[in-house]
């Protein structure tokens, strides 16, 4: 279950309960985290965004607004 995701710099982290680090995405300063659920992550490079799940497999990807 992820409980927050934050960039700090280029990098995306990903986190479970007890702030254990579930993944980790180099997207340097391109992209823009969008927002995240308990199962998914969003992120924004250019004008695509992309899904991952709580596993950091990609799931889908969508023409971002």
């Amino acid at each position: 279950m992820i409980i927050t995701a934050i960039k700090r710099g280029g990098i995306l982290y990903v986190y479970a309960e007890g702030n254990r680090v579930l993944w980790t995405i180099g997207c340097g300063s391109e992209c823009e985290l969008m927002g995240y659920t308990s199962t998914t992550v969003t992120i924004r490079r250019g004008n695509i965004a992309y899904v991952y799940d709580e596993k950091g497999h990609l799931i889908s990807t969508t023409q971002a607004r």
